[in-house]
């Protein structure tokens, strides 16, 4: 089990976390930063120069769910996370990770007020004999303020408030500990996917609306948006694992076999061991059935529809592009042959 304090650059994460550990039986602290601090002495210092923060190298978030895995095969127990997650995009990619690993988080948000939160950086001191670095972090911490406000409304969504502001890191912790005792901080619901362990071959399903939008939903476990459907099963046929997939995500029943659009031929890229993706044509979805449309929480969180051009900035680009030639295949009422996003043959 893992007990992710998440919150504003000092809000005290580490403090609290420090402090928890005392209070969770066998609980052990584990900071993603030692990943980001490993990080930089092992990346080129060109990769490191093309990104602002360790947390937008896929490698962190990756090394974050491999790590946390391989502490709790070492010391089975809680891991208490003292970590800052303001992109929602990376909370699915890394809780859904833990999630197929079969590990549980319950994700706690420190949350005192604006202005008790900028007075605790004020005084934050992070090495006495270099004021220069304390202000750098300082002035740091102050740049991200505005991120932290406009995550909130997704944060208070996903995570067990606990406002901080007139309490010490002791009373933090034990309020905490008393959540995740009680029940009152539930684990979050993520789909337990598990991960693959070869090639799969998955189906998907497009359906449109009255202005020929394409419904897009939003999955809780992985970053990015995404088309209704899923893997297909041993022994199940492509087009009624997307007739299957449909009504388990939406609640939609299909009442025909879905044409094929497009196949494409994903290539490996570890840790993915990619396969066929395929994407069917499941026709018009009248506002009567948008509006009977359910979502099972812990998978999708939201769904749409979208034109093609709002489509690109909501889906991950290898995505995007088999939609992109599953709508022309779709207006040409052909079947096009990708191989990683690209028509051949």
């Amino acid at each position: 089990m893992i007990v992710w304090v998440n919150g504003a650059f000092g809000a005290g994460k580490s403090s609290v976390a420090r402090e928890l550990i005392d209070l969770i039986p066998n609980s052990t602290l584990y900071d993603p930063e030692l990943v980001g601090a490993g990080l930089r002495q092992l990346l080129p210092q060109k990769r490191l120069a093309e990104v602002t923060d360790f947390q937008e190298l896929p490698i962190w978030r990756r090394l974050v769910v491999d790590t946390a895995a391989a502490l709790l095969a070492e010391v089975p127990g809680v891991l208490v996370v003292p970590m800052t997650l303001l992109r929602q995009e990376y909370r699915d990619e890394i809780f859904g990770g833990l999630a197929s690993r079969r590990i549980p988080v319950h994700h706690v948000l420190l949350a005192p007020e604006e202005t008790i939160l900028r007075a605790r950086i004020a005084e934050r001191v992070e090495d006495p004999d270099d004021p220069e670095h304390s202000e750098r972090v300082r002035q740091w911490a102050y740049q991200h303020i505005e991120p932290y406000r406009a995550a909130l409304g997704w944060l208070t969504r996903d995570a067990h408030l606990v406002d901080s502001g007139a309490l010490t890191p002791y009373a933090t912790a034990q309020r905490i500990a008393e959540a995740v005792g009680d029940g009152t901080a539930t684990p979050c619901e993520i789909v337990q996917t598990p991960e693959p362990t070869a090639e799969t071959v998955a189906a998907g399903v497009l359906l449109f609306d009255e202005h020929d939008r394409v419904l897009l939903v939003d999955p809780t476990y992985k970053p990015g948006w995404e088309f209704p459907g899923g893997v297909v099963e041993s022994g199940e046929a492509p087009a009624q694992a997307g007739i299957r997939e449909v009504f388990e995500e939406i609640g939609i029943h299909l009442d025909r076999v879905p044409k094929l659009l497009v196949v494409d031929w994903e290539a490996p890229d570890p840790p993915g061991f990619g396969g066929l993706r395929l994407l069917f044509d499941g026709g018009l979805l009248t506002g009567a059935d948008a509006r009977r449309l359910l979502l099972p929480g812990s998978e999708l969180r939201g769904w749409r529809f979208v034109t093609e051009e709002e489509a690109a900035d909501l889906l991950p680009p290898t995505r995007f592009e088999r939609l992109r030639w599953a709508l022309r295949a779709r207006e040409r009422s052909a079947v096009l042959n990708l191989e990683a996003g690209v028509p051949v043959g």
